[in-house]
């Protein structure tokens, strides 16, 4: 399974401007990259959008999880489907879906659509975490905070959120690797001048994959997996008493 990113990384020190053939080893090519003026803009554009997509859903994704898993109300059931649904929705489905909206409402495509658009992923993935925390808590401490003289908002600040905290930063480790790598919702959101940084890439191998190509490829996968292994390791050490 691992064997084609392999591939992919050896080729990405070919000295050849071909991945065809083996011409010898180089760094130069991890060197062009960040002075290439494209692929900053890209990455600026990426890094936009995964922290402010991020940062919204942080609000929202925590409060919908405790709201589903402390408050009971009308419709409870249908909502939290529907809220959850983004997770088993194709990413075509979403990206198709959300350009109809803007369109109708003739929306200008920019990077905010772009943003917009990948809230809507977040909020569900960082509400899945929360959630999972939140069932492992125990509720009396709460009630024991309102029986001592709190009131609500300072039962949640003070006691619930601590207590949150770590499956926050983990859903949202999660959610900002999601947006990083997102291709299909960001290509079909996107105005002019607003590529991320896998757009730029699928830009690019269009004329055929180059080393430059396979070390931002690298790049990339590195600091995907590295994120996610940060955010799990969080997870799990949030998780134990």
């Amino acid at each position: 399974m691992y064997l084609p990113i392999g591939v992919l990384a050896f080729y990405s020190f070919n000295k050849s401007p071909y991945s065809a053939g083996w011409e010898g080893f180089t760094f130069n090519w991890y060197e062009k990259l960040f002075s290439d003026d494209r692929i900053l803009l890209a990455l600026k554009n990426s890094l936009v959008v995964g922290v402010c997509a991020v940062g919204i859903s942080a609000v929202f994704g925590t409060l919908m999880a405790v709201g589903l898993a402390r408050y009971r109300f009308a419709g409870k059931s249908l909502y939290q489907g529907v809220a959850y649904l983004p997770l088993i929705i194709p990413d075509i489905a979403i990206a198709v879906a959300t350009l109809v909206f803007l369109a109708a409402f003739a929306v200008p495509l920019n990077i905010s659509t772009i943003i917009a658009a990948h809230i809507v992923f977040c909020i569900a993935y960082i509400g899945l975490v929360v959630s999972s925390r939140l069932t492992s808590l125990d509720s009396h401490l709460e009630e024991a905070a309102l029986d001592l003289g709190a009131n609500p908002v300072q039962a949640f600040m003070l006691v619930l959120l601590p207590q949150l905290v770590p499956a926050i930063v983990a859903g949202c480790l999660l959610a900002f690797v999601l947006s990083l790598d997102d291709f299909l919702i960001a290509s079909f959101t996107a105005g002019s001048g607003s590529n991320t940084l896998p757009m730029e890439i699928f830009s690019r191998i269009r004329t055929g994959v180059k080393p430059d190509i396979n070390a931002l490829s690298v790049i990339l996968i590195a600091i995907s997996a590295f994120i996610a292994g940060i955010a799990e390791l969080i997870r799990v050490k949030g998780e134990k008493p």
